[in-house]
């Protein structure tokens, strides 16, 4: 099959029987047509449709090792340097057609998939561990261009470093049995972002974890697997207007709780179980950090531009570039895309081929990147609003404008280089970004993406090497 279309992705989910629930009601129908999915589905379909266009086939897909098909280059195992930036380069591409907004297009969920096969070999010969199940659904996703979400934080019910849970029934989502045909699967996990908008869901032993052997697992299972629901939050939709709603109407990311009540998840979707090793080791000795941010720093690079470009607009459209308060603001930006970008290039400058024949992104810039934009990305938010200021808070609909009162908006909301429907488009995109539900959302988003920031500092300085200036030091001090 290969790399497939937008129709064909479209087609797949609305007939998956999902157990979906939004607002108190499950949801019926087609996936596709429901107004808190459709303009999320929509710009999916037009990322698949992008990859088959003649024209960008090949920055797009690569020949299949094993069918010889077109498949998704995103599932593509680099084996040199080039390998890593033509798979940046096909990321780059999709991070475009959605601004950088979309934290789980396609090639994210790809990309974990890929780094796990290409890190199966480390469960050779562990107990209850399946590489082979891995190297299948790798396999199986690339040939039919699978579309994945996953989930593996556990409910906040207490966030005490002591808690260990103690309900007769179990709350974070644990193995409660065993048949021949599988794992029993009872309890929830938190935060599947699209959770129910895929074809699988892809469920892995959360990083902080506490060594109880019932939660040491991984496996990926069809979303609409029987007794998986998935609990959606309040969409974030503001409406099905581009005019009012420019970003949210297209790049809504529903995230969910997944309930599993006794879900059975079969032998060969399952890659470890009862493994407290693996489940804590696993993800440290994998390429799965290496990948994954990498693929992540792409789109955070893309969307820095994107917040550049739209802060200079509104800078522009209200002629306040020649004051220096606001030429500073811009350079933050500036200064914060170009640190994104110097740090990706060394990443893949400085790659290496782990033990396994892979050319890895050297980890440590791709870690400085991760920990510094989440400090980076509420600022340039900031900056925005404080551009826009006042005008940012009285914004007229796109109603407005073909109503009676037309004449006086065209007036009263002209800006100094745009007419007043165009002012008005501009800022109700840097509100949609900034300040609607959908825009907040985006900034927790980026400040949790990769987890607790202090953590994620605190993990750097443990890993990264101090010794650069030993030497020096040690001469001062011995002289």
């Amino acid at each position: 099959m290969g790399a497939i279309t937008g129709y064909e992705f479209i087609d797949r989910i609305d007939q998956l029987d999902t157990d979906i629930w939004l607002d108190g009601q499950q949801v019926k129908g087609p996936i596709s047509q429901h107004t808190a999915f459709k303009g999320l589905l929509k710009t999916k379909e037009a990322l698949y449709d992008w990859q088959m266009l003649p024209s960008n086939k090949s920055i797009m897909t690569y020949d299949s090792p094993t069918s010889k098909e077109l498949v998704g280059l995103s599932y593509l195992q680099p084996k040199t340097k080039e390998d890593l930036r033509k798979r940046r380069k096909m990321m780059e591409q999709w991070a475009r057609l959605t601004c950088g907004l979309l934290g789980r297009s396609p090639d994210y969920l790809n990309t974990v998939i890929m780094s796990f096969a290409s890190s199966s070999s480390h469960l050779i010969g562990k107990e209850n561990c399946f590489p082979e199940h891995i190297q299948a659904l790798y396999e199986r996703a690339r040939e039919h261009d699978l579309s994945f979400t996953h989930t593996f934080i556990t409910p906040q019910v207490n966030r005490s470093q002591s808690y260990f849970e103690t309900s007769e029934e179990p709350i974070s989502a644990k193995i409660v049995g065993k048949t021949k045909e599988g794992l029993i699967i009872k309890g929830a996990r938190l935060l599947a972002t699209q959770g129910g908008l895929t074809d699988e869901v892809l469920v892995f032993s959360a990083p902080k974890f506490l060594g109880d052997p019932d939660e040491a697992f991984a496996f990926s299972i069809p979303s609409d697997t029987k007794g998986l629901r998935f609990l959606c939050r309040e969409s974030f939709v503001g409406g099905e207007s581009a005019f009012n709603y420019p970003l949210s109407s297209r790049f809504e990311e529903m995230d969910s709780i997944v309930v599993f009540d006794r879900v059975i998840v079969p032998w060969e979707c399952v890659f470890f179980y009862h493994n407290v090793e693996v489940a804590e080791d696993f993800f440290a000795v994998s390429s799965f950090h290496p990948y994954a941010i990498h693929q992540v720093i792409t789109r955070q690079i893309v969307k820095a531009e994107f917040m550049l470009s739209l802060a200079e607009e509104l800078v522009q459209t209200i002629n306040v570039g020649e004051y220096l308060h606001i030429q500073g603001k811009l350079s933050e930006i500036i200064v914060g895309l170009e640190t994104m970008k110097a740090l990706l290039d060394k990443s893949e400058h400085d790659a290496a081929l782990d033990q396994w024949g892979y050319m890895r992104p050297s980890l440590a810039p791709l870690q400085v990147a991760s920990t510094i934009f989440p400090t980076m990305y509420p600022r340039f938010s900031e900056i925005i609003q404080l551009i826009g200021a006042s005008g940012m808070v009285a914004l007229p609909t796109e109603k407005d404008f073909q109503s009676a009162i037309e004449p006086d908006l065209t007036r009263y909301l002209q800006g100094a280089t745009k007419s007043a429907e165009d002012r008005v488009k501009i800022f109700r995109l840097a509100w949609d970004l900034t300040m609607s539900s959908f825009g907040t959302r985006q900034t927790q988003y980026e400040r949790y993406f990769f987890g607790d920031p202090i953590r994620l500092a605190s993990h750097l300085y443990k890993s990264y090497s101090k010794d650069g200036g030993k030497d020096m030091l040690n001469r001062l001090l011995g002289s």
